[in-house]
């Protein structure tokens, strides 16, 4: 699946208040997208990683907030 077919939105973890400084992230089938905000539409470039790695990240993130 190409970055263009992904329904990307942004991240609730993204919440500066900034448009320009977010993350967006897009669900596939067991993967999940990543990409920075400020390359969407320019850059096709983002990051997938698996669903037990992104629950990871996620419990690390709200651990440290």
């Amino acid at each position: 699946m190409s970055a263009t077919e992904l329904h990307w939105f942004k991240s609730s973890y993204s919440d500066t208040g900034d448009i320009n400084d977010c993350v967006e992230v897009a669900v596939a089938p067991a993967v999940i997208h990543v990409r920075d905000s400020k390359g969407a539409g320019v850059m096709e470039a983002h990051l997938t990683v698996g669903m037990a790695t992104w629950a990871d990240f996620l419990a690390h993130i709200s651990a440290a907030r």
